[in-house]
């Protein structure tokens, strides 16, 4: 599975990646530089090549990529060049708790007459471990309150595979052991998880239902607070650990010859430094460095798109053997991808970073051939929603812009 990224600086030929197996990817570069657009010629790529093999997911904070579901008629010209055609999407919008209370219904009409297929997203609670409810709480497991909390759903889980919140209120209120002060802290906490809407057995889907192959799959958490332990990282934690499990489960079923239940996952975070920090932890965070580090064997891939690499936590960074790398400026992100360069590149990557003149170039290093590339992203055949997209031959290249 070859994906047509750009066109060498140099020679004028089009590069491609061999996506055929999982790959780790990092796009980075500083603010207006490209990152997003880049990341949407990614997903179109990865859907044009791959099909109905391929289940794209994008983790979204914020809420630009539906626009993928319109045709980029304004850079008609550029992509006539290129031999690309304008091209609209199949996009399906996952919205995390009661669609109607995170957007006003104007949008949503407007969403569903552009062609999103909008759906309302839900969690299981039992999606959730016991460390899981206690690091969703900042609550120490050593502490009473943690204690008690742990062992409301540890009991849970051991007795039903499936469970409410409300369920753990009245596990937490029939304990015993509990003293009367925490469990009033805890029933606190969990009636105002309830009053997410997220939690919710009735309209629940399981991870490997509700991501479909060859469309567009856009988490959207742009209406949603952000944090270590808000619920944009409580979501992509599920995903991530749900997707890990269903895919592990669809390898078991390939290697035995039996029918493919889930396509392989491609799953790219835009803003990965507010899910996979350099510094303290995140509810996302072992999640999502267990995709980095073992995401390939279930045929999992992971793409990491941020304005700052040296906020992205080094584990992850060390495991990515794609990078695409837009202009770059601060001392701190430079030094940090400039710590990833190979011994094949032939100097560091910082010499190439140098280079790069306009919005919308980047270096390609590509670890699995032991190659570097300097390119000119190709033009988005679907609607970019960062920035305008005035034509390639005039100057600013803004159409790269986020």
């Amino acid at each position: 599975m070859q994906l047509m990224l750009g066109r060498d600086l140099e020679s004028q030929q089009n590069i491609y990646l061999d996506a055929t197996g999982s790959r780790a990817v990092l796009i980075c570069g500083k603010r207006g530089s490209g990152k997003s657009y880049t990341l949407g010629v990614f997903i179109e790529e990865l859907i044009a090549v791959g099909g109905k093999d391929v289940i794209p997911v994008i983790i979204d904070p914020m809420g630009i990529y539906h626009t993928m579901v319109m045709r980029n008629d304004r850079q008609s010209n550029d992509l006539y060049r290129w031999g690309l055609p304008a091209q609209a999407f199949n996009v399906r919008l996952l919205i995390p708790g009661i669609s109607r209370e995170l957007y006003d219904s104007d949008i949503l009409d407007a969403l569903k007459q552009r062609g999103v297929e909008c759906v309302e997203m839900r969690l299981n609670p039992s999606d959730l471990s016991p460390d899981g409810w206690c690091d969703m709480f900042n609550v120490n497991i050593n502490q009473p309150l943690g204690i008690a909390l742990f062992r409301a759903v540890q009991q849970l889980a051991k007795t039903r595979p499936e469970f409410t919140v409300e369920d753990i209120i009245s596990a937490i209120e029939d304990d015993g052991r509990a003293q009367d002060v925490s469990k009033e802290a805890l029933i606190n906490r969990l009636e105002a998880a309830d009053g997410w809407h997220l939690f919710n057995l009735g309209n629940y889907q399981p991870m490997d239902n509700i991501f479909k192959p060859g469309v567009v799959n856009i988490v959207d958490l742009s209406r949603l607070e952000s944090g270590p332990r808000g619920r944009r990282n409580l979501i992509l934690s599920v995903i991530g650990r749900n997707l890990f499990r269903a895919r592990s489960d669809a390898r078991l079923r390939e290697e035995f010859g039996l029918a493919r239940e889930l396509p392989r996952v491609w799953l790219a975070i835009d803003e990965a430094h507010q899910f996979i920090p350099t510094s303290g932890s995140s509810l996302a965070k072992p999640q999502m460095v267990r995709w980095a580090k073992e995401g390939r064997q279930p045929g999992l891939s992971l793409i990491v798109a941020t304005q700052q690499p040296s906020a992205i936590d080094r584990e992850v960074l060390s495991q990515c053997d794609v990078i695409l790398s837009h202009k770059l400026t601060i001392r701190d992100d430079v030094a940090a991808l400039n710590a990833l360069s190979q011994d094949y590149m032939g100097g560091e990557l910082r010499g190439f970073i140098t280079k790069l003149e306009r919005t919308g170039q980047s270096v390609l290093v590509d670890d699995e051939r032991e190659s570097v590339s300097m390119l000119q992203i190709r033009p988005r055949q679907s609607l970019h929603g960062g920035g305008t997209a005035p034509s390639l031959a005039e100057d600013d290249y803004d159409i790269w812009k986020e």
